[in-house]
């Protein structure tokens, strides 16, 4: 219990770190007596970055400060009605001078386990067509998503990953050596998951080839660049995209802006203000996407069309397009420089594992979005 325990003196990347490591989905907030002050929940973290705020401000910008507690003494049977009835995952218990005593899970209470039938992706699409021209010399006879990225090409960490995940079929869009990525990925079976090849004969774009796929999705799809590695939770974009109801969600990356200068801020021809050495905040594409039927159906067929394209489209619709904030890690393989930093970042994460854990992908996983929220 004490790994998802944080003070209130914490700032938001102690809480990521504690809802990961306690995998309780929750951080709880005590003072130096263990008393509770409050409770954060992961999709309280990505409404903090919504709003602007940063990894390195206080976790009392985002905790809620009276959140559902229950006696430690509560039998069992009143716990799971509380759990249910306030539509909670998790909850601290507490004695009777308010000290956290155990947080409880839903799943653990009743010993459910996740059928798959609740809500889940209908499918994936990883875009796998691309040339790779900045990777250079490295690509001329090799697609960039089999780059290997500690030891393993990317794209085939990308399905494992996506199989893990619980999605049962994957479509990938192929084109620049196409043959070299189907004989490695084979039918998927071997994966836990059945993988289907959409070919190009033309450059279709970050979106074109959705119109490639023969049945229109029952359900939500996920889409994602297939030069991307990342820890994203997949579960959680998907329970955020449903819960806004979007018509398709972009996952986005916070990306800051050192200006190594002083900034003088004027009015007319006086200055007003000086900003010594500011820095800016931006959500920026991660390349990753969760899609209703009704997107996938927009996009126009056997012809280039792009991602943002869709999304320019429906910036003012109603649903609209949703903004997820990753605070997970997360890296674009484009360039020598980006994957260098991820193998390096990858070798590192192993070496603070011990034995079999090295090889434990979910948990090497967790070490990477430990590191990048340090």
């Amino acid at each position: 219990m004490n790994d998802c325990l944080i003070s209130a003196s914490a700032d938001i990347k102690e809480a990521i770190r504690a809802i990961e490591a306690g995998k309780k989905g929750i951080a709880v907030v005590v003072d130096p007596a263990q008393k509770l002050q409050g409770v954060i929940t992961d999709g309280d973290v990505r409404r903090g970055l919504l709003a602007g705020l940063r990894l390195q401000d206080s976790v009392t910008r985002i905790m809620n400060c009276r959140p559902t507690r229950a006696d430690v003494a509560m039998p069992q049977s009143s716990l799971v009605e509380l759990l249910d009835s306030s539509g909670l995952e998790a909850m601290p218990l507490v004695d009777a001078e308010n000290r956290v005593v155990k947080v409880v899970l839903s799943a653990e209470l009743t010993r459910r386990t996740d059928t798959g039938q609740a809500t889940g992706y209908s499918c994936a699409l990883i875009m796998a067509g691309g040339e790779g021209r900045r990777l250079l010399p490295l690509t001329e006879n090799l697609p960039k998503p089999l780059v290997e990225v500690g030891g393993m090409p990317l794209i085939e960490r990308q399905v494992r990953r996506l199989a893990t995940a619980g999605v049962e079929r994957i479509y990938i869009a192929v084109n620049y050596l196409a043959e070299m990525i189907e004989s490695h990925l084979g039918d998927g079976s071997r994966f836990g998951t059945e993988i289907v090849f959409l070919r190009e004969r033309e450059k279709l774009g970050t979106a074109g080839a959705l119109s490639l796929i023969e049945e229109t999705p029952a359900g939500p799809l996920l889409l994602m660049n297939g030069d991307v590695f990342t820890s994203i939770n997949y579960q959680s974009l998907l329970d955020f995209h449903l819960k806004h109801e979007s018509l398709l969600t972009v996952a986005a990356i916070d990306y800051h802006v050192e200006i190594p200068y002083g900034v003088i801020k004027t009015e007319g021809p006086f200055a007003v203000r000086l900003e010594e050495k500011p820095s800016q905040q931006f959500l920026c594409n991660a390349g990753i996407y969760a899609l209703s039927p009704e997107a996938v159906c927009q996009v126009p067929r056997n012809q280039p069309y792009n991602m943002t394209d869709l999304i320019e489209s429906n910036l003012n619709s109603q649903p609209g397009v949703a903004v997820f904030p990753v605070h997970e890690y997360w890296s674009d393989i484009g360039t020598h420089a980006e994957l260098d930093k991820a193998r390096t970042e990858l070798k590192l994460a192993r070496e603070t594992l011990d034995g079999s854990d090295q090889d434990d992908e979910s948990a090497v996983h967790l070490q990477l979005n430990q590191r990048r929220a340090a």
